[in-house]
């Protein structure tokens, strides 16, 4: 079953290099996800997001506030 990703964040340089390093990371794991870019502020505070960029996986939002590189993005994935 495919992983259900999301990015929040507004479109900042932090939050589109998050999207880029998540995308690698999932092509790199060879894992089936769906990611999904996640702009609008009401939906981000609606997932309990304080600070951004945030990442969230399968119902949970597993990091906030920080640019993940690619292999700690890797590394949460695989949790």
């Amino acid at each position: 079953m495919a992983k259900k990703i999301k990015v929040l964040g507004m479109g900042c340089a932090k939050c589109n290099a998050l999207y880029e390093n998540v995308k690698k990371a999932v092509e790199e794991l060879g894992i089936s996800a769906e990611i999904e870019k996640v702009e609008d502020i009401k939906e981000i505070v609606a997932h309990g997001v304080m600070g951004t960029p945030a990442l969230w996986i399968d119902g949970k939002v597993v990091s906030q506030g920080k640019l993940l590189s690619v292999e700690e993005a890797k590394r949460i994935l695989q949790q």
